[in-house]
């Protein structure tokens, strides 16, 4: 297409730039040179003035020319033609397919010609190992992803590939000795479907429009809803007024804040009231007189204790939040079938590398032990990483997250695994509002339709009846810097964080959240709540990896995949990947499961 100077001189006017017609000229011959159009070349050449405040002179055009277009076609622009990007590197596989096409050309080119006797056809033959479209999906993961082509420095991390401890077994959790850890890669009857409460999060929604008076009504109907619960299962007779004077003792409902914006503290805890006794006025409360509590800014409690003067609660006692109760499956006849499932939470790259190799180990045990279901939680292209932040990739955002997933789709299609993706906050293509909508992909065949399970965050998911939580936000670490407890019995801080989970019903219980959490509280009223008490609820963290039952829920974290420049640290090991098996039976009650569990520096089997 031909390039107009004209065109050039008015893209460039509107930065305030003026060349004479020889310049024009020899910039129409960049354009033509370089692949590109009026506008790019003009804001090209303005980014380039511009960082070096100089005028643009025939000097300065020529320091351009080489200095920076040199550079963009040495290394091979987004925006080059279709024959450059084929003149790169290529594997078997994408010859293969060129191939196939030159065949095809071939042969409908020898269908309008007659061959002559002397020609030599090429016979039609089968191979003993045909490559056809089918097999191709069945090549290594390593063979399907190809960092080079987004990343300027895809090297492998040199601490990743000389790690040590590979596959050696740090935990066990229940009765895990002598159990096959081997799946059946979803041969069985497998059951995956996804839950909500009252209806799962599906697709994307409009957000950054919610009102203050929108969020102080989810938050009142939060504290109204399990006031209800705790004032029933408590037999509570009345709930009293913060700021109703009393020489008796009051019971009062309302939720916990901080009298300023620092950190909660035994000094600083106020009790913001309900709407309907206390009209949502709020009271400090003095926590001298409880022998032990354990409290986060948003938890919803009642309290009870003296208000003598109506301007401060002196608190006796704390009602402890009631969970929901647990999914009752329908009885089945037979044995209950044992199933395999594995979990792994992203960063799915080094720090220093971008080549996934991480991902990739993890794809090569999946193929190995089969899993009937695999989980895997978000992010796959982390907004952390160094060169994300950097902004050092060649290729958009959107581009490698989907050849990450394609990679993962297809790297797994012979294991025959279900697949269970959960985005994160911090995936930096996807939206990054909570609760935050399933990942797109309009790539899945008819087949990967019926075992890749793109879902929320967060969301709950049936697997055979029995009930996971999945979340890839790390609570853990943001509820853990606001609770404060005293002598909270025998637990650590870890099981009380999580029982505060489980009785306020919600997967982010915490108000006000931490910064870098957007929340949309009107979706998040709908799609954010427990809808049951979970039976494996999936809680990633940088903390320190565990599983714990609490409350006859078992809770897992199964920690990150990769941490720093190595595989994430378990003590003394360094695990290629993080995962965790889970042994189902299916006709005992939630509660009484037989969960066995062995942590392993590669692989958390339970």
């Amino acid at each position: 297409m031909p390039v107009s100077a004209q065109q050039l001189a008015e893209e460039l006017e509107i930065f305030g730039l003026h060349c004479g017609q020889a310049q024009l000229e020899r910039l129409a011959e960049l354009c033509v040179l370089y692949r590109q159009n009026e506008e790019e070349m003009a804001s090209e050449l303005v980014a380039f003035v511009s960082t070096r405040k100089a005028d643009l002179t025939p000097e300065t055009l020529s320091t351009f020319e080489h200095e920076f277009l040199s550079k963009q076609l040495s290394r091979g622009r987004p925006g080059a033609s279709r024959e450059s990007e084929h003149a790169g590197t290529r594997d078997i596989f994408s010859i293969q397919e060129l191939i196939e096409v030159e065949e095809e050309e071939e042969t409908l080119l020898n269908s309008y010609t007659t061959p002559s006797k002397g020609s030599q056809k090429r016979a039609i033959t089968t191979p003993e190992t045909p490559l056809t479209k089918r097999n191709v999906t069945m090549r290594s993961p390593r063979q399907l992803l190809s960092p080079s082509s987004f990343s300027p420095s895809a090297t492998p991390s040199q601490k990743y590939t000389s790690r040590s401890h590979r596959g050696e077994v740090v935990t066990f959790f229940g009765e895990a000795q002598g159990v096959s850890w081997s799946g059946r890669g979803g041969a069985g009857s497998i059951s995956v479907q996804v839950l909500g409460c009252p209806e799962p999060l599906t697709k994307s929604y409009k957000f950054m429009f919610q009102k203050l008076a929108d969020i102080r009504e989810v938050l009142t109907c939060k504290i109204e809803e399990l006031g209800s619960e705790l004032k029933e299962h408590y037999n509570i007779e009345a709930f009293t007024s913060v700021q109703v004077p009393a020489q008796e003792p009051v019971t009062i409902l309302g939720q916990i804040g901080c009298d300023s914006n620092g950190k909660l503290n035994s000094k600083s805890v106020i009790l913001e009231g309900d709407r309907e006794h206390s009209s949502g006025a709020q009271i400090p409360v003095d926590l001298s007189e409880l022998k032990e509590y354990s409290l986060f800014p948003g938890q919803v409690v009642v309290m009870e204790g003296f208000n003598a003067t109506g301007r401060k609660l002196i608190a006796t006692k704390v009602y402890e939040g009631v969970p929901l109760p647990f999914h009752q499956p329908p009885e089945e006849d037979g044995d209950p079938e044992q199933i395999m499932v594995l979990l792994a939470c992203g960063p799915y790259t080094t720090s220093d590398s971008i080549t996934y190799e991480p991902l990739l180990d993890l794809l090569t045990v999946i193929n190995r032990d089969r899993p009937d279901v695999c989980i895997l939680f978000g992010p796959f292209l982390d907004a952390k990483h160094e060169q994300v932040e950097s902004c050092l990739l060649t290729s958009p955002f959107e581009d490698v997250f989907k050849q990450c997933l394609g990679t993962i789709i297809e790297g797994t299609r012979s294991s025959g695994s279900h697949l269970v993706i959960v985005p994160s906050v911090r995936d930096v293509h996807h939206a990054p509002v909570y609760p935050q909508p399933p990942f797109s992909y309009a790539n899945l065949s008819k087949e990967d339709k019926k075992r890749v399970h793109l879902v929320s965050e967060p969301c709950s998911v049936s697997i055979n009846g029995a009930i996971f939580g999945l979340t890839s936000t790390d609570l853990l670490f943001h509820m853990g810097a606001e609770e404060i407890s005293s002598s909270a019995g025998s637990s650590d801080r870890f099981s009380r964080i999580l029982k505060h989970i489980l009785t306020q019903r919600s997967y982010y219980p915490l108000y006000p959240p931490q910064e870098d959490m957007a929340i949309d509280y009107e979706n998040f009223y709908i799609y954010a709540q427990l809808p049951v008490t979970p039976d494996i609820l999936v809680i990633p963290s940088e903390l320190r990896y565990f599983v714990k039952d609490v409350l006859g829920c078992v809770c897992v974290n199964p920690g990150r995949l990769a941490k720093g420049q190595l595989a994430a640290q378990r003590g003394t090991t360094t695990p290629g990947q993080e995962a965790l098996n889970t042994r189902l039976g299916g006709e005992l009650p939630p509660q009484e499961l037989p969960w066995s569990c062995r942590r392993q520096s590669g692989t958390c089997l339970c």
